[in-house]
């Protein structure tokens, strides 16, 4: 254990996951069925740290209850306007008193990651990124951060990007004047503090909901198997799998791990659930439907003849049969409680939250929340 402190920043919004973190932040969108936020969590915890404080924000009554669950205390603190990354730190000055590592609540980093800059005094995690403008990108010298540029249009792919977790000294974070760290490292280093630049080893990031997939698919990869619920003898689980509990497998159902299910739903007979797909809890997905690499949230219901791939679909959603939804560009995307009537096609598209669709329809284009399309 490490007397080095932990704030993980969870006050944002996540607008370019919209319609998903509309009615939910981003930091508690579901990857490997747990919200990204408990997988950083985990992470600051398996790198030693306890005292670990949240700045929270938008929809923060969702991450304070979550926060409440989790088996380890952690301080609160409120960010009421977002602000920026650096004002969100300020707020959790008063819980400062030692060496802190400060990271995002709402991407992936690995323990191994974290435990290579507990040494640093002022330091910061780089990778080299294949869309580089979404990020800061890290410009340094002899192992020292010389400049960060945001989000700048005309990068090569593959360009070195911050991973937006630092370590910093109390001196630094005393020191916060300005709305985001990437303002602050670059003045801290007018006045002459040095920052080190340290490579991340495995560092994901959800900007799109591709990335949330692929997120997904990568922590897919930790999965420990564990198999609960009424699976009938004519159930065949392949690969590694979690299955929880009071779940009902018809005959003739197929789960090709990785794939991780919730509790409480009611899948097949005849359902095949393929490679890095995860579905919530009190699911239910009727015969003859095909889902793979998808992330379905609880209390959906998924009629039968369906096909659904490369998907995010929000909560409470209900389609009907013989519903088509795939990407050949981007992710398809559904809201939160949409209604989708028979014979759908949903080709790259994203549907808003509480959206009604009626059946025989092709969806490639965005779909704002509220809408009926007949």
């Amino acid at each position: 254990m490490t007397d080095i402190q932990a704030v993980i920043l969870a006050a944002g919004e996540g607008t370019r996951l919209r319609p998903l973190t509309k009615n939910r932040p981003k930091v508690m969108l579901p990857v490997a069925n747990r919200p990204i936020l408990e997988h950083v969590l985990n992470s600051v915890v398996a790198a030693g740290i306890r005292d670990i404080t949240v700045v929270v924000g938008y929809r923060k009554e969702q991450v304070m209850t979550f926060l409440n669950t989790y088996p380890i205390p952690v301080n609160v603190v409120v960010q009421d306007k977002q602000l920026g990354t650096a004002h969100a730190l300020s707020m959790a000055k008063e819980y400062v008193h030692t060496k802190t590592l400060v990271l995002a609540g709402d991407n992936y980093i690995d323990p191994e990651s974290l435990r290579s800059i507990l040494d640093k005094d002022n330091a910061l995690l780089v990778a080299r990124h294949i869309s580089p403008s979404n990020f800061g990108v890290i410009f340094g010298d002899d192992g020292n951060l010389t400049r960060i540029v945001e989000k700048p249009a005309d990068v090569p792919p593959g360009a070195l990007v911050s991973c937006g977790v630092y370590i910093f000294t109390q001196e630094f974070i005393q020191k916060i004047r300005e709305q985001t760290i990437p303002e602050s490292l670059q003045n801290r280093i007018k006045e002459g503090m040095q920052i080190s630049i340290v490579a991340a080893s495995d560092w994901q990031d959800a900007v799109s909901p591709n990335d949330l997939l692929s997120v997904n698919k990568h922590l897919l990869r930790q999965v420990v198997d564990s198999v609960s619920g009424t699976i009938d003898k004519c159930v065949t689980v392949q690969g590694h799998a979690v299955i929880g509990k009071k779940n009902s497998l018809g005959p003739g159902t197929v789960i090709h791990g990785p794939v991780v299910i919730g509790e409480g739903g009611k899948i097949g007979p005849h359902v095949y659930i393929g490679p890095n797909t995860c579905i919530g809890s009190r699911v239910t997905i009727e015969p003859f439907t095909c889902i793979e690499n998808s992330i379905i949230m609880n209390d959906c219901v998924i009629g039968s003849h369906s096909r659904i791939v490369d998907t995010i679909m929000g909560e409470g959603c209900i389609c009907r049969d013989h519903l088509s939804s795939f990407s050949e560009k981007s992710s398809s995307v559904c809201g939160d409680r949409v209604t989708i009537g028979p014979f759908t096609a949903i080709k790259d598209g994203v549907i808003g939250n509480n959206a009604s669709i009626e059946g025989g329809k092709l969806l490639e284009k965005e779909i704002p929340d509220n809408t009926l399309v007949m």
